[in-house]
């Protein structure tokens, strides 16, 4: 039995399951694509990463990932089979077959159509979650799969919580996300948060697969965290033009400072995506303020343009009066 996850390699055994690639690794944990020998079924293994367990907080998640995928079973989600013990812990997972949407979101933004499809999808799930009392609490494009038909999994549920969970500090969400650009503003300050920070996760993951960007970023962590506690997401509008008036509505209301101005559930959410014609348009500061701005720009061009065509124009009155004459 190995002893080190480095020490696992293509064609080693452990317990009934032969390894055959790691397929990603992360600070926390090692993920490896493995075949059960009791049923040739093709499987992922997790097994976290010696330090993790010698963290009483961080396995403390890695166990509860473990009891939370056990209970949840929906076609959208990856589905945790149980939990092993040998020289080492490690969770056995279903086989999701696809790309990361992180991978898709590489070649470039996404089309209006598919990029609403699959923040439905994701939602979709998350509206079952939600309603089993679970928070995801770590939404991004690598805990998204999508297969060759366009089906989702939403996987990783690593520091997911229920509502009997420890709140989660700043320093102990910082260790275990790293960079938190889909974290909403409660998070950013060490809240736990609940449903709605999964939705306003969403709402950025959407915006960059509209867009192909971040509606708040910055040169360092900590002056990205600060952007979306300080500042209001450029509309996706002004990124790409196309994005029409009712889908973006959609997106700044997911991306409210305030949990309490969000989308109350997925549901709600899911609602207003499939129905943009129904949309109403809000009075926003944002929108508000790029409008006076471009206003006020198009004013002073106007008034520049005037004080250097104004003697052009005289010079041409003295030439036209001194031919009349």
């Amino acid at each position: 039995m190995v002893e080190l996850l480095d020490s696992l390699e293509t064609n080693s055994q452990i317990d009934s399951y032969r390894i055959e690639a790691l397929i990603a690794s992360s600070g926390m944990a090692s993920i490896y694509r493995a075949t059960d020998l009791r049923d040739n079924r093709v499987v992922a293994l997790k097994f976290p990463h010696p330090d993790m367990e010698a963290d009483p907080f961080l396995f403390d998640h890695f166990q509860r990932e473990a009891g939370i995928g056990e209970r949840l079973d929906h076609p959208k989600l990856m589905r945790v089979l149980g939990s092993e013990r040998c020289a080492r812990n490690y969770l056995v997972m279903e086989w999701c077959e696809g790309r990361s949407l992180r991978k898709i979101l590489d070649e470039g933004r996404i089309h209006h159509d598919r990029a609403i499809r699959i923040a439905i999808d994701v939602l979709d799930a998350l509206d079952y979650i939600h309603a089993n009392g679970v928070v995801h609490h770590d939404l991004k494009p690598e805990n998204i799969m999508i297969d060759a038909a366009g089906n989702i999994k939403l996987i990783d549920f690593g520091i997911a919580s229920n509502s009997t969970a420890q709140r989660l500090t700043h320093a102990s969400f910082k260790a275990i996300l790293g960079t938190p650009n889909y974290a909403s503003p409660e998070q950013v300050t060490g809240k736990r948060g609940d449903e709605r920070s999964d939705l306003y996760s969403i709402g950025i993951i959407l915006y960059e697969m509209l867009t192909g960007k971040l509606p708040f970023s910055g040169p360092s962590t900590q002056e990205a965290m600060n952007e979306r506690l300080l500042s209001r997401p450029v509309p996706p509008c002004v990124v790409d033009p196309s994005i029409s008036p009712q889908l973006q509505e959609v997106i700044l209301h997911a991306l409210e400072k305030d949990p309490r101005n969000r989308y109350p559930t997925a549901h709600d959410f899911v609602w207003d995506l499939e129905h943009l014609n129904q949309v109403g348009l809000e009075n926003r500061a944002e929108l508000r303020n790029r409008r006076e701005r471009k206003s006020q720009l198009w004013r002073n061009v106007l008034y520049y343009s005037a004080l250097v065509l104004a003697p052009v124009a005289i010079l041409l009155l003295i030439i036209l009066a001194g031919g009349l004459r």
